[in-house]
């Protein structure tokens, strides 16, 4: 008997009293698409683009989306990334088997900073980084992802209606080496 769940490891399978030909099989039907090494989905499940996601969590409880695909999933880009951005807590050993995904190491101790739970997954517990934490991220980062970026998304949240500039500064104050670029940037917008 298969478990109801969008995403399945070979572990949920032998818990559920499958042998890993029948997983196959069943990859072969295509009832199961296989994501990466022993993470396999149900395609009627999961929103596509979720599924690199997806299939990280089933290894990793704490990836999260972030940096460009958090951007995009906000509305702040309209970049289209070669991979999703998936980050864990530096020292987390990555998956083997994803391919086309860009895994990002995180401080441990800021890691939760912004960290929100996606609300459009039934029966998965997948996280994105919050709005404000990925502009942080972006101005943070921005030697890696480009300042033009952060600057567009910063403008196109300032844009958005219910946006706090407040709430974004006690985000970057987790982040102080962040914090007066982001002033300033702010300071300038508004």
């Amino acid at each position: 008997m298969m478990s109801s769940s969008a995403v399945l490891t070979l572990d949920d399978a032998r818990a559920a009293g499958l042998r890993k030909d029948q997983v196959y099989r069943m990859v072969e039907s295509g009832q199961l698409e296989r994501v990466a090494r022993g993470v396999f989905v149900r395609p009627d499940r999961i929103d596509p683009t979720l599924v690199p996601l997806a299939a990280a969590t089933a290894l990793r409880s704490r990836a999260t989306m972030c940096l460009t695909s958090a951007l995009v999933h906000h509305g702040l880009s309209d970049a289209i990334p070669f991979g999703p951005d998936i980050a864990l807590p530096r020292g987390t050993r990555r998956p083997a088997g994803f391919g086309h995904v860009t895994w990002h190491s995180f401080d441990p101790a800021t890691f939760e900073v912004g960290r929100i739970r996606l609300d459009d997954t039934d029966d998965l517990e997948l996280w994105v980084y919050s709005a404000e934490r990925t502009i942080v991220d972006s101005f943070r980062l921005a030697h890696h992802e480009g300042l033009d970026a952060a600057h567009t998304a910063l403008r196109r949240w300032v844009r958005q209606r219910g946006n706090s500039p407040a709430a974004l500064l006690a985000t970057a104050a987790a982040f102080p080496q962040s914090l007066p670029r982001i002033r300033q940037a702010l300071e300038i917008l508004l």
